[in-house]
């Protein structure tokens, strides 16, 4: 579900809330470890539970002083964002899928 590669985190498979809260625990850890990138292209099922994950995300890593950044936002998701008006709050690190 969630490999790292030095400071990047790949989500692969689905992230929905059949399964959210446990990939959100994992990331959690990953990002007070130093995770900075979260690459979204493995992502293959997403729901709004997707969205309150990596908002999550931002907020610790904020709380930490640090910032983390998401690459390949899948289309899926940049619509449930802009549905929501939160999109502006996604930094992007790269492409989009």
């Amino acid at each position: 579900m969630i490999a790292r590669d030095g400071n990047t985190l790949a989500l692969s498979g689905p992230v929905t809330l059949e399964n959210v809260a446990r990939v959100l625990d994992e990331g959690l850890q990953q990002i007070r470890d130093g995770a900075r990138t979260v690459d979204l292209a493995g992502v293959t099922e997403l729901d709004s539970s997707l969205l309150a994950m990596l908002l999550a995300w931002l907020r610790e890593a904020k709380q930490r002083d640090s910032e983390i950044a998401f690459a390949n936002l899948p289309r899926g998701l940049e619509t449930i964002a802009r549905l929501y008006g939160v999109e502006g709050l996604l930094p992007s690190a790269g492409a989009h899928h």
